[in-house]
């Protein structure tokens, strides 16, 4: 573990503990596929879901892995009553050693770009420890994903140690040919297992 001793006679486990995944889904046709990353994600990771209310119009919750929890702005209201509760997004930062934005909307590109933290997603974005992993996997039409603005906003997250997965071509939900299609689900599975490293746990002996 980072900045923690370890004393003499611990024992140091690096694959004991399952890495805790924070998958989230933005308003994009691509989150048709989002129930896919789950599953993926869930054979490997704890994971906890996150979708904002325009991506839930493409995401059937029922069909949805049992084990992985979603979160959407209502959660957000609904779970703090009085001073001293915990507030969700805060609580999600808190839990996740790696976020992914999947698919990653040129709105919500834009509202993070800018600091805008008006849902539970990019509030949990804006409390977001950089020191851990962000990966976003950008989906939108071919004529948005050309436009100045998105290469702009694209710069600003880097600068933030945001990884992007780039979209790839192909022919679109909207029947336009191009890039800007979400990165294949397995692709961004296999990214995200073979950069990650291992949080050590240290076993204290007695």
């Amino acid at each position: 573990m980072a900045n923690q001793e370890i004393l003499p006679g611990s024992t140091i486990n690096t694959e004991s503990t399952k890495p805790r995944i924070l998958l989230a889904a933005s308003g994009s046709v691509a989150a048709i596929k989002f129930e896919s990353l789950c599953r993926i994600f869930s054979e490997w990771a704890e994971v906890r879901a996150v979708a904002t209310n325009s991506a839930l119009h493409f995401i059937d919750k029922k069909a949805l892995p049992s084990n992985v929890m979603l979160f959407t702005d209502d959660d957000e209201w609904s779970s703090w009553k009085k001073i001293g509760d915990g507030v969700l997004h805060i609580e999600l930062r808190k839990w996740a050693d790696i976020m992914i934005i999947a698919p990653l909307s040129a709105n919500t590109l834009a509202k993070i770009a800018g600091g805008l933290c008006d849902n539970l997603l990019t509030c949990i974005v804006r409390a977001w420890d950089y020191n851990k992993p962000l990966y976003v996997a950008p989906a939108m039409n071919t004529f948005m994903w050309n436009n100045p603005f998105t290469k702009r906003h694209l710069d600003t997250i880097g600068e933030l140690g945001i990884t992007q997965i780039p979209p790839i071509a192909k022919w679109l939900a909207c029947g336009d040919y191009g890039t800007g299609a979400m990165a294949e689900p397995s692709e961004i599975y296999t990214t995200i297992r073979l950069s990650h490293k291992p949080r050590v746990v240290v076993d204290e002996c007695s």
